[in-house]
């Protein structure tokens, strides 16, 4: 009975082993294969600014905004794959050069914001981030000075990922 129970661990082990090879073949194969995948740019996106002072802001008046402007300056298109910023009070958006915009990007796992961007900047195009802090979004508890950030990572091999942050001294 010992020997049959045993026979019968190791053809479990087996068959779970084997099924776990095929799925990652089949995994390797569909991602070798997969014609959308982002190649790398040799561009990359060139900021004008990356840190903007709101200087004292009152929470009662509501949500501030500033563009950071970034720019292709390469000859192949750079794709912005990620937008998140570093807490739930900060929002952002991508706006194209023909004005559209997309978003709205947040922190990850919070709020049920967007990530994922696919915005393509074609080279000589610009594109500008804009940055929205809700100061009153901490209540009482966020007075004082805070101190923000924006990630932007694109498929540049030079520059994959970009930060953007901005600063204010929030007052009741």
């Amino acid at each position: 009975m010992k020997n049959k129970t045993e026979k019968t661990i190791l053809w479990s082990i087996g068959l779970v082993l084997l099924v776990g090879f095929i799925g990652l073949l089949i995994n390797l194969n569909t991602n070798g294969n997969n014609t959308t995948a982002t190649k790398y740019s040799n561009s990359s996106l060139v900021a004008t600014e990356t840190n903007f002072d709101f200087n004292k802001i009152s929470m009662e008046d509501g949500d501030v905004s500033h563009n950071f402007k970034l720019k292709n300056n390469g000859t192949e298109p750079v794709e912005i794959g990620r937008i998140y910023t570093s807490c739930a009070c900060t929002t952002a958006y991508v706006i194209d050069s023909s004005g559209k915009k997309y978003g709205k990007f947040g922190m990850p796992g919070h709020s049920g914001l967007r990530e994922s961007a696919d915005v393509k900047v074609n080279p000589g195009k610009s594109v500008l981030i804009e940055a929205v802090f809700n100061p009153a979004f901490h209540g009482l508890s966020g007075i004082g000075f805070a101190q923000r950030s924006i990630y932007v990572e694109t498929n540049s091999a030079k520059s994959p990922k970009l930060e953007f942050s901005f600063q204010a001294t929030v007052t009741e």
